[in-house]
């Protein structure tokens, strides 16, 4: 070959070594940029059932003292309250109050996301996040079919109509993180008000959920990589905090949100995530305050398990909205002083109620992230579905 067909060729070789270099470049470009690329934005809703703002007093007393060392959830950027009557009450029951946060309007007592005059509803934050590519999750110390987890994941007439629920959370909805008790709900033979029965737990088995029972399964399953996990470990609700023994096998609150938190970060397109201390309510139906200040002080914990997830990575805390809303308050209650606690140099704080059921009294919102600054007023429950909904853009 000459010398004019060897340059020939070297000039082919050296294009093509370019347009190689070129594509290899492009890729990596496009690597990086997808590697370097935000997350879609998480929703994680806190709910304390009935807490009002005289439990929040008496905790923070019974966990610091008199030193005025404020609870996790009291630090968050922004503090509102919120109206709390339902359609037809100016006192709300939990069902009504969690379809206002929901669905964004507003429903009788005993309603789930559903009118009874038969009229459509809007698709519930945790529909509206699926759509958006999102994973879902809800975690409560109640039954998984108790109102404040229904309102999210079904559309019923009835919160006695929990078969229905237990069907539409696990079939139609399919929400892929499901912690809390209720086993004997979901594997009863009843048929309920919706005319529905069956076994749900066997159908949640065949839709691929990996069934755990105690803190051991449930963290090997967490580890194992599970993507949808029902958690049942009650056949009702959960152990009472003040009750529970050191060596119980029952995850505490704080516990299942980590475990939950762990199984939905690892989608690229963010979640919605429900965590209720629902026992606050039933304590304060009994008047019992040993029973309340130790599910406020849990909830707290697990508030903090929550900020410390945000705040391991920068990019979580611009991307995350976290709202700590109690639904309604229960029993009237009161702090009216302190009493010297033996010779230990501690108080005991002095409590009343004016009654075991809601109340109709505003409650106090806490929150942090996109969008939050508009829940820093007086605000309707309704108006939290907005904020939400928002925030999945």
């Amino acid at each position: 070959m000459n010398r004019r067909g060897k340059t020939a060729a070297g000039s082919r070789n050296d294009k093509r070594r370019r347009y190689n270099s070129a594509v290899i470049a492009l890729i990596l470009c496009t690597l990086f940029l997808f590697s370097c690329a935000g997350r879609g934005t998480n929703i994680i809703l806190m709910v304390p059932d009935g807490m009002g703002l005289t439990d929040v007093t008496a905790a923070r007393i019974s966990r610091h003292g008199m030193n005025a060392v404020p609870l996790h959830f009291e630090t968050l950027n922004h503090i509102g309250y919120q109206r709390t009557s339902s359609a037809d009450s100016v006192i709300t029951d939990s069902a009504a109050a969690a379809s206002a946060w929901a669905c964004g309007e507003k429903f009788s007592n005993g309603e789930i996301c559903c009118h009874g005059d038969g009229r459509e509803t809007l698709p519930s934050v945790l529909e509206l996040a699926q759509r958006h590519g999102k994973s879902t999750g809800l975690v409560v110390t109640e039954a998984i079919t108790g109102a404040t987890p229904a309102a999210f994941a079904a559309h019923v007439p009835s919160r006695d109509c929990r078969k229905e629920i237990a069907r539409q959370t696990i079939e139609k909805t399919g929400v892929d993180v499901i912690f809390g008790g209720g086993q004997a709900v979901l594997t009863s033979k009843e048929v309920d008000p919706c005319r529905t029965g069956g076994d749900f737990l066997q159908s949640a088995l065949e839709r691929g959920y990996v069934v755990v029972r105690d803190r051991n399964e449930m963290e090997r399953a967490v580890s194992a990589g599970a993507k949808k996990v029902l958690g049942l470990f009650a056949n009702g609700s959960l152990t009472p905090e003040y009750l529970r023994k050191s060596d119980s096998a029952e995850p505490r609150l704080p516990e299942m949100t980590a475990a939950a938190l762990n199984v939905l970060e690892k989608n690229r397109n963010g979640f919605f995530l429900l965590i209720e201390g629902s026992l606050v309510d039933k304590a304060n139906h009994k008047n019992n305050f040993p029973y309340q200040v130790g599910e406020v002080l849990a909830f707290d914990e697990a508030v903090s398990v929550v900020r410390s997830w945000i705040d391991a990575e920068p990019e979580r805390k611009g991307k995350t909205l976290l709202i700590v809303a109690s639904d309604h308050e229960t029993g009237g209650f009161a702090v009216t002083g302190l009493d010297p606690a033996g010779n230990s140099g501690e108080w005991k704080v002095k409590t009343a109620w004016t009654g075991k059921d809601h109340t109709g009294v505003d409650t106090i919102l806490w929150s942090s992230g996109p969008g939050s600054e508009r829940l820093g007023r007086a605000v309707d429950n309704t108006d939290l579905y907005r904020v939400m909904v928002d925030a999945l853009e």
